[in-house]
């Protein structure tokens, strides 16, 4: 009796094991709702108002939020929001690790317009 519930815990286990979500999943793909709102409206913008912009737009930053955590990408939207103002802004962006955060930042936009544009 005891090898039969054994088993029958073992076979529920890997069945729940594969619903569970991966670690790797829970690091990315964590933009709040608010964010990817935000980003579709801007992209909407600039791509018009109709139904296959908002497709398209929706489809962007599930790629890009997939790429990149949320908190890396905040990090760098609010460098280059300050960054437009001039200033001591831009000197800071001679920074080698801004520089690298930007560029990542911009080759997961990029991917985005590829994978749905």
């Amino acid at each position: 009796m005891r090898a039969i519930v054994a088993g029958l815990i073992g076979c529920a286990a890997i069945a729940l094991a594969g619903t569970a979500p991966r670690a790797e999943e829970g690091a990315v793909n964590d933009f709040p709702t608010v964010a990817r709102a935000d980003y579709v409206f801007a992209c909407m913008q600039v791509n018009g108002q109709s139904r296959e912009a908002l497709e398209k737009c929706s489809c962007s930053v599930d790629v890009i939020s997939s790429l990149m955590a949320y908190d890396e990408y905040e990090a760098v939207e609010t460098v280059l929001m300050v960054y437009k103002r001039g200033g001591k802004a831009q000197q800071e962006m001679s920074n080698g690790d801004l520089q690298r955060r930007v560029k990542d930042m911009r080759r997961a936009q990029v991917e985005g317009e590829l994978r749905c544009f």
